[in-house]
């Protein structure tokens, strides 16, 4: 199993991105699929979430912003980025817990290899 992310780059202020993430391999059941970021030197922190229910969760400082949205197989997920200033900038990750399958009741943790995002005042 892989996460393969997508879709970062620079953009100026004010500009937008979309960030995509596609979990590649067999798995029998996906749980929450969110987006975190990590700025040089800091924890990585929860951008957006999507739970295996459905409901989404934003952090306080993409809210109004920042979309969280996958297709209707699940197994790709976007995050697609308005507004964007400078602290936003850092490596984006996507991350989900998957079971592997069906006689499993392990959850795995997956990260994908990040994408980077340049805000540029």
């Amino acid at each position: 199993v892989q996460l393969v992310e997508s879709g970062g780059g620079l953009v100026q202020t004010g500009g937008s991105l979309r960030l995509s993430c596609t979990v590649s391999g067999s798995f029998f059941e996906l749980n929450d699929i969110s987006w975190y970021r990590q700025v040089s030197g800091k924890q990585r922190e929860l951008v957006a979430s999507f739970s295996s229910k459905g409901r989404i969760l934003y952090s306080d400082s993409v809210k109004g912003r920042f979309t969280i949205s996958r297709d209707r197989d699940e197994k790709t997920v976007y995050l697609l980025m308005n507004s964007l200033i400078p602290e936003d900038t850092g490596v984006y990750y996507c991350n989900t817990f998957l079971r592997l399958d069906e006689d499993s009741i392990r959850w795995h943790e997956y990260w994908g290899q990040g994408t980077q995002v340049t805000v540029s005042s």
